[in-house]
């Protein structure tokens, strides 16, 4: 069984709640990344509140042209509820949630609900397409042992 805890990133690109959408847009552009996770600091804990994706910005903020754009903060944008995983959680578990929600990225987080690291679809895939190569080569190798005792 592999975990989330595995693959996980554990370099998080983090923003305040009250920061600033355009902040949030320039961080995610510095560090190249598609979303950020909102956090709130608790005796120099890092608490996931929420997320902000780049698509969150683009489909209301930019989208709909609000002339509040420089005062506009990242919780009025931020993708509402969080859903996270934990560090021991199962990947397909973690799968199902996905889907059942209709997130790509969820923040990871411990026993204490601070942040430790971050999981997106593409981390799930590279790591399911490896195990199913892994799968196909089992049965390449069959194949050819198979064909070998015939000999």
């Amino acid at each position: 069984m592999t975990t989330v805890g595995e693959i996980c990133n554990r370099r998080v690109v983090t923003i305040g709640k009250a920061d600033p959408v355009l902040e949030a847009a320039r961080r995610m552009r510095e560090h190249h990344v598609g979303s950020l996770v909102i956090v709130e600091e608790s005796a120099g804990k890092a608490i996931p509140t929420g997320i902000i994706t780049d698509r969150d910005i683009v489909v209301s903020v930019l989208a709909t042209a609000s002339p509040y754009l420089d005062s506009l903060q990242v919780a009025e944008v931020a993708t509402d509820p969080l859903v996270t995983a934990r560090e021991d959680e199962d990947l397909l578990d973690l799968l199902k949630k996905m889907r059942a929600e209709g997130i790509r990225r969820v923040p990871v987080v411990d026993d204490e609900g601070v942040l430790q690291g971050i999981i997106a679809f593409d981390d799930l895939l590279e790591v399911l397409s490896d195990q199913l190569s892994e799968l196909t080569a089992l049965v390449t190798r069959q194949q050819r042992r198979e064909v070998q005792r015939r000999i």
